[in-house]
């Protein structure tokens, strides 16, 4: 399929988990994309994966310069941006009285700053019109334990999403919407500081219990959602938060 045939596309946050699948799947739907990764050894994989003529730049969310340095590659490489997925983010699920104000200001400096001066800096790039997909959470939506400081920067981004359709879709033609994942089976979680394979087993399995499907998500399906917002297919599609979770918020 080519639902994205000649679209020149950015996703951060690219190089595992949901932003490379995503990435994978822009290509085989056509499109031209950029991503970012941080760590040499994500940025290594992805290059394999996603072969030479897919950029992947090392961007430091906290680090506001090289967000604004990144639009001005970006700018440089394709002159104009069709889509951006603005999918990098961290994610820190403690007790609310663990919570300390490094912990704090790194979810909030990485999930809503770093997407807010980025979106600031690439609007003289987007084209018009065009097309950006925030990724935020299930957990804005609901009042789940440990979610606190994570789910406020979640909610943040759903407002941000809203109120720039406000600044900025008649003016310069640019609808923004979201996905809001629930638990997504990728690398994240297993990354829990868990070593022993029983255990990490063990936890997904209770994760997987509390979704009503019975099962976590796959990275493809958060992608398929993607995809659709960033295509024309989604044109009169503005301002929506697409919760994608197997039912978690409902029930």
């Amino acid at each position: 399929m080519n639902r994205l045939a000649g679209k020149r596309a950015l996703i951060t946050g690219g190089t595992s988990g949901i932003g490379l699948e995503t990435a994978q799947r822009f290509v085989a739907e056509g499109a031209q994309v950029v991503v970012t990764g941080v760590t040499p050894a994500s940025i290594e994989k992805a290059r394999q994966t996603l072969g030479d003529k897919v950029p992947v730049i090392q961007a430091d969310a906290r680090d506001l310069d090289a967000q604004r340095g990144l639009a001005e590659r970006v700018r440089e490489h394709f002159g104009e941006l069709d889509v951006a997925f603005l999918n990098a983010g961290v994610s820190d699920w403690r007790p609310f009285e663990e919570h300390t104000e490094d912990s704090y200001d790194r979810l909030f400096d990485i999930n809503v700053k770093s997407v807010f001066f980025l979106t600031q800096a690439l609007v003289p790039v987007l084209a018009n019109p065009s097309s950006v997909i925030l990724n935020a959470s299930n957990s804005a939506h609901g009042g789940y334990g440990h979610s606190n400081a994570y789910a406020a920067t979640k909610a943040a981004v759903g407002s941000l999403m809203r109120s720039w359709n406000t600044d900025l879709l008649t003016s310069h033609g640019i609808r923004f919407n979201a996905i809001s994942p629930g638990p997504v089976d990728t690398p994240l979680y297993r990354k829990l500081g868990i070593e022993d394979p029983a255990q990490q087993t063990a936890v997904l399995e209770a994760i997987s219990s509390g979704i009503p499907l019975g099962r976590m998500g796959k990275p493809e399906e958060i992608a398929e959602a993607v995809v659709y917002l960033a295509s024309d297919a989604s044109a009169f599609t503005v301002g929506q938060d697409l919760i994608l979770d197997g039912g978690q918020t409902i029930f």
